[in-house]
């Protein structure tokens, strides 16, 4: 049923209590990685961070919370939550995507606030230029369990624990991976990404089930030299090992595969 001219003129916004602000909130992971300063061969050390703001002012002052702020009227809630992300940290030109809305009452002390919220798993380097601005003291990177140890402002540590439950879905759903990777890697390597974001990942058939094969298609393969002979890497270790690379199949994922 269409509206008529005498509804739409008697619509008054004045009628409806609206919330006092929609800000958006934006948990930036990312995977460091440190050589260790050893004789022997090993793999470097990888941990999952997260970046955190120290807040300059009321409310939660000096508190570490996530980088966020409120949306302007002229701008969709992903313009808002890459605006803030830019003034709040300087980290610029990141894919993020939405995971949820958090209108508990009374999780802000300024007002009825429903905030929205981002995510995203990016390169370190993604994050070389960040500086704190805005309303940001300071601006760190903190190893993920530390950070859920922290007394974070609102309800920060609950955005903290939603988003990475959805980044280890991901982590074992794509081959996002591969953005942490070298072209070619060894298992090892790629094992060791992948248990930076789900610790307590273990799969005894890891390189049979991913490798493609004669008979069918994987998300990695061998790495071959010109002459057709496999490649292998002794970087990370004392005894030779077998290098990677990821394919450009997509696996299609089935409750029933």
């Amino acid at each position: 049923m269409h509206e008529t001219l005498d509804e739409a003129e008697s619509y008054s916004a004045g009628r409806y209590r609206t919330p006092d602000g929609a800000p958006a909130d934006i948990v930036i992971f990312t995977i460091t990685s440190t050589e260790r300063n050893t004789a022997k061969k090993s793999l470097p050390l990888r941990q999952l961070e997260v970046l955190l703001i120290q807040r300059k002012g009321w409310p939660f002052q000096g508190h570490w919370a996530l980088p966020g702020g409120f949306s302007k009227a002229t701008e969709t809630m992903l313009e808002s939550a890459l605006r803030e992300l830019r003034e709040e940290t300087g980290v610029d030109d990141v894919h993020i995507e939405y995971f949820g809305v958090y209108s508990e009452p009374g999780r802000d002390p300024r007002g009825w606030m429903i905030s929205h919220a981002f995510f995203a798993l990016v390169h370190e380097h993604a994050l070389a230029g960040r500086r704190a601005a805005d309303d940001a003291a300071e601006v760190r990177l903190f190893p993920v369990q530390d950070a859920l140890a922290m007394d974070l402002a609102f309800d920060h540590r609950r955005m903290l624990e939603d988003a990475l439950e959805q980044i280890r879905i991901k982590m074992l759903t794509t081959t996002i991976a591969r953005s942490f990777l070298p072209e070619a890697f060894t298992i090892g390597e790629l094992y060791q990404v992948i248990q930076a974001v789900v610790p307590d990942f273990e799969e005894k058939n890891f390189i049979r089930k991913i490798t493609s094969t004669q008979s069918r298609k994987g998300i990695i393969e061998e790495v071959r030299d010109s002459k057709g002979e496999l490649k292998q890497s002794n970087r990370y270790s004392q005894r030779a090992a077998q290098l990677y690379r990821f394919t450009d199949y997509v696996p299609q994922l089935s409750i029933y595969g």
